[in-house]
């Protein structure tokens, strides 16, 4: 019998006239991993902290299941008032943080006196009995993985970024039965999202999580709660089952709709008929009616972003660069690139917080000028440059004034015009909202209206930082589209994988070297040669230069009979292990199977990647002596 570990009874919430979902109804057992998903607006976000406590319902209840540990990460996580990062890794419930952090506080005291050298043998004795180094060597590992090593650097001096990883691992080292999930791969490094999913995929907990990332979602998912309408669509499965399933569901709806539309007719002329009818004897009649009336008038059509706004004529010469260096301080950017941009050329740029993305986009777009080298702009080229900065609003300013400070009509592709109104209703603000305060839009639909007011200045140079953020999928998809048949340039910073491997020709990466690299692929390209030349590296001894071969001495470590034996079934070993993982990682993701055997397959999983790393050590080690 499956174990509930959250109930949500008759959840329902409004802002003001905007009602966001009305008597939500579903329940997450022990070893789901399921995603809510749903245009911006929706009200996800807002689910998500009535569930974790941050916000309350209307009506209805949330409930947990007694004594386990749930964790909650934000989308912009407060890590409060601790001074350093060891600090705030520790601040924790368990046991074995809080004994942690008693023991770590005393020991940096150059000369503890009598009382305090007790204490810490006390704490010693605590922490052996509580197992408490696993516990630090599991905070240390995850840390480490996540790229935060000075444990005492200053909170206050992080990015964004980095206070996203630490709010991350204090979620991830209290190894939590429930672990809710906001938006988790914003503001993250392509390398450690993908270690994120891998260790979410496989770790033996239930996961509730909002994500507009779709990789992420198909891997590590095996449920999605859709919300529509302000009503609840469950898909077993991971995201490509759920697209399946959704293309099924929406064509039984619309058979549905109009099987009630012609029994609508005939019910109509009925009750035109029957106007005393409505007293007492057809009452049922009066109820069916009303129900048919809902199943014929629901709505199927999608507001579906279209954007058709036409782009600026490119001239021959669009950007070039000529030997341009940028540097802060001593630290060197990058230097000597050049390159000459093309018509329609789609690029994207990689490289790891602090490698200079921002840095080579805003010396691109003449924000910043290089230290040395040349960059010359054709005459008609015209940026549109999307930031990750928020828009900037006046006091008491509507959305449809935001666009309006750009144009009043806009002309579209086809040479027809459309008023401002117009194209925000495309762009999913109805006119019933184009006069509401941008200040009470959700972070998703202010991004939505700062991305059209960005293309409504008819750019012929599209440079996008980090678009997917906040986006819905829906909106992520039209905008692709419109991306996919933009005929200027287009450059991308984006840690969405899905979104960069479906528009992107080639890449610019940047490393902690100062040179620029132009790759010729997408990303998951550049990552399959990365994990090619690592195993390379693994399973491949380079070759030494030619010396003179002397007799083996004594103590030679050349490989035993039955050593030889072994590193030829190591590799053979490996692989079979691999394929097994693999295997179970699909079946874990499949959503198929019950808590008893997701815990089963997550707990081998674990067995066989312990193996793995000491199948690879001890191959490694033969190959060296080979």
């Amino acid at each position: 019998m499956p174990i509930n570990y959250l109930s949500v009874e008759k959840l329902s919430k409004s802002f003001n006239e905007k009602t966001l979902f009305e008597n939500l109804t579903f329940g997450l057992e022990q070893g789901q991993k399921a995603a809510l998903i749903g245009v911006n607006g929706c009200g996800k976000s807002t689910l998500l902290n009535i569930i974790a406590g941050r916000d309350a319902q209307d009506s209805g209840g949330v409930s947990f299941l007694k004594d386990i540990v749930v964790k909650y990460l934000d989308q912009s996580p407060d890590l409060g008032d601790f001074n350093t990062i060891l600090d705030s890794i520790f601040d924790s419930s368990h046991p074995e943080a809080q004994a942690l952090k008693a023991y770590n506080q005393l020991a940096e005291i150059e000369e503890p006196t009598e009382l305090e050298q007790e204490k810490i043998q006390d704490l010693l004795i605590e922490i052996d009995s509580l197992n408490a180094w696993n516990y630090e060597h599991r905070a240390k590992e995850i840390l480490g993985k996540l790229g935060i090593k000075d444990l005492n650097r200053q909170i206050s001096n992080l990015s964004g970024g980095q206070k996203k990883r630490i709010a991350l691992a204090r979620v991830l080292i209290d190894k939590p039965d429930l672990l809710i999930l906001d938006e988790p791969t914003n503001h993250l490094d392509l390398e450690i999202i993908e270690w994120l999913e891998s260790y979410l995929s496989t770790a033996n907990m239930s996961i509730l999580m909002v994500t507009h990332d779709r990789y992420f979602l198909d891997k590590v998912t095996n449920e999605i709660i859709e919300i529509e309408n302000g009503q609840l669509y469950k898909f077993k499965g991971n995201y490509s089952r759920y697209l399946e399933q959704k293309a099924e569901r929406e064509e039984m709806q619309q058979a549905s709709k109009d099987k009630a539309r012609n029994l609508m007719k005939k019910e109509l002329e009925w009750m035109r008929r029957q106007p005393k009818a409505r007293g007492t004897k057809a009452k049922y009649r009066i109820d069916a009616f009303d129900d048919t009336k809902k199943k014929a008038t629901v709505n199927l059509n999608k507001n579906e972003l279209e954007i058709k706004v036409s782009g600026s004529r490119q001239g021959k010469k669009i950007i070039e660069l000529d030997k341009i260096s940028k540097s802060y301080g001593a630290t060197k950017i990058f230097e000597d690139f050049s390159y000459v941009f093309k018509r329609g050329e789609k690029l994207g740029v990689v490289g790891k917080n602090g490698t200079g993305k921002s840095t080579f986009l805003n010396v691109l777009t003449g924000k910043l000028a290089p230290d040395s080298g040349e960059l010359d702009k054709g005459l008609n080229t015209k940026f549109g440059y999307y930031t990750q900065d928020e828009i900037p609003v006046k006091a008491n300013q509507k959305v449809i004034d935001i666009v309006k400070e750009v144009a009043e009509v806009i002309k579209l592709d086809d040479g027809s015009t459309v008023t401002a109104s117009q194209l925000l209703n495309l762009f999913l603000f109805p006119p019933a909202s184009q006069h509401d305060f941008v200040s009470k839009l959700s972070g998703g639909e202010k991004r939505r209206l700062q991305l059209l007011k960005v293309l409504m200045s008819n750019p012929n140079f599209l440079i996008l930082d980090e678009p997917t953020n906040d986006l819905d999928i829906v909106t992520l998809n039209i905008l692709e589209e419109y991306l996919e048949q933009f005929s200027g340039c287009l450059i991308l910073v984006s840690h969405d994988r899905y979104f960069m491997d479906k528009l992107v020709d080639h890449l610019f990466i940047l490393d902690s070297s100062t040179t620029i690299t132009d790759f010729p692929g997408n990303y998951t390209d550049y990552r399959i040669q990365e994990e090619g030349k690592t195993t390379s590296k693994q399973k491949v001894t380079k070759r030494a230069a030619p010396v003179k071969i002397e007799k083996p001495k004594e103590n030679s470590k050349k490989l035993s009979y039955n050593e030889q034996k072994e590193f030829k079934t190591l590799e053979n070993e490996i692989s079979k292990l691999e394929s097994r993982r693999d295997e179970l990682t699909e079946k874990l993701n499949s959503g198929s199977a019950d808590h008893s055997e997701l815990a089963e397959w997550s707990t081998e999983i674990k067995r066989i990647n312990s193996t793995l790393d000491e199948k690879e050590m001890r191959w490694l080690e033969f190959s060296e002596r080979v």
